[in-house]
């Protein structure tokens, strides 16, 4: 077993391009990294250098604290999980996963032991004799899986491998791979889009935009403490309501378009730079769960434009009078990143969400009262996107 160290890595191709910008995070022995982000953040790229499969520009990159920068990918005694399972169709499930330890001309008793540890493992037994169009697309990934752990190798790199099957199938997946990486113990760098896959299965989740790492952390602090607007925004299903409101000279009271709530002490006292935005606008998120149709104290009011019944819940959309802030969806440069963290739409239309039990009576067109959890809101700078606290 061996951690895998990301130090200060950047990658820069031929034309220009900066795909990372100085990325550094270390994978521990036996820890499941997660690293999630939109298309074209830079994560991808990051596990094939990892891999050995892309050159690193600068930084370095160490697994059991050897720099593997200049080595080959067989070198470098890593195991990669693909996408799209890159299996034998001509080979039986045995021949495929023993396939790699026949290319190193391991005994085939050898071979044969360790196919059939794998297999007992993976719950395949009884496909051995069986060939990858035989099988549905969950056995296939755990197929591939096998390949991988029989190579016993210093760390798992998993790119995406659970994209390819449907939800219901994906959900438990999901608990598979975790299973087996929690047997063989080795660090395993995963790669995903799906922030739900990320939150659900990281012991840390790193978050990457245009390059640039945001933040990692445990699935449970991105979501209560985010260090910027993007993790705000991109943690959590569904998203984080984002709106620009005024901080008041008294530095305690709050104007939301034509509203105003009274910030608590309690809040001020976990927020004391908070301080110094009086009188400046700034950026307010507050959760859909942290919204509620009964309390006390200062309340939104607010329209309801359409409701989403998930048959355990209801998703309330509605419309208020603030101004909403929106991510620039574009990815650019890392020079380009503050300008997309402040980028703003104004809209009529404008439309947040409310989670509510789903026997609320909650209909479209409704005028609600919605009471906010004042120590679940959540603070950032309009210019940077960064957290206040």
């Amino acid at each position: 077993m061996a951690e895998i160290v990301i130090d200060n890595v950047s990658k820069r191709y031929e034309n220009g391009f900066n795909a990372l910008h100085n990325v550094s995070f270390t994978v521990a022995e036996g820890e499941f990294m997660v690293v999630v982000g939109p298309s074209g953040c830079g994560k991808t790229t990051l596990l094939r250098m990892v891999a050995g499969l892309e050159t690193t520009t600068d930084g370095e990159i160490r697994i059991g604290g050897r720099v593997v920068n200049n080595d080959t990918p067989a070198e470098r005694d890593l195991a990669m999980v693909f996408q799209n399972y890159a299996l034998y169709p001509h080979m039986t499930v045995e021949q495929n996963i023993g396939y790699a330890l026949k290319l190193r001309k391991v005994p085939k008793d050898e071979i044969r032991a360790k196919v059939r540890q794998a297999a007992d493992i993976l719950s395949l037994t009884e496909y051995l004799d069986r060939r990858p169009g035989q099988l549905s697309g969950g056995q296939r990934q755990r197929v591939a899986m096998g390949r991988a752990i029989v190579r016993e190798p210093s760390a798992f790199l998993m790119d995406e491998p659970l994209s390819n099957l449907d939800a219901k199938l994906r959900v438990q997946m999901r608990a598979e791979v975790l299973q087996i990486q929690r047997r063989v113990g080795v660090a395993t760098l995963y790669v995903t889009h799906d922030q739900v896959e990320a939150m659900t299965m990281g012991d840390r989740v790193v978050v990457m935009r245009a390059g640039v790492l945001q933040q990692c952390d445990t699935p449970q602090t991105l979501y209560d403490r985010p260090a910027n607007v993007f993790v705000a925004a991109f943690v959590g299903s569904p998203s984080m309501n984002l709106f620009y409101a005024t901080l008041g000279d008294d530095g305690r009271s709050l104007r939301v378009g034509s509203q105003t709530v009274t910030l608590s002490d309690a809040v001020l006292a976990e927020r004391p730079h908070l301080a110094s935005y009086q009188g400046r606008e700034l950026v307010v998120g507050i959760r859909p769960e942290d919204l509620t149709l009964e309390g006390s104290g200062d309340a939104l009011s607010v329209k309801v434009g359409h409701v989403e019944g998930l048959g355990s819940e209801l998703m309330a959309h509605f419309s208020m009078d603030a101004r909403a802030f929106t991510l620039d969806e574009a990815q650019g440069s890392a020079e380009e990143l503050d300008e997309a963290l402040a980028s703003t739409v104004l809209t009529e239309h404008v439309r947040y969400v409310v989670r509510l039990a789903a026997r609320c009576g909650v209909g479209a067109g409704d005028a609600l009262t919605l009471y906010p959890t004042m120590e679940r809101f959540h603070f950032f700078d309009a210019a940077t996107g960064e957290s206040i606290w």
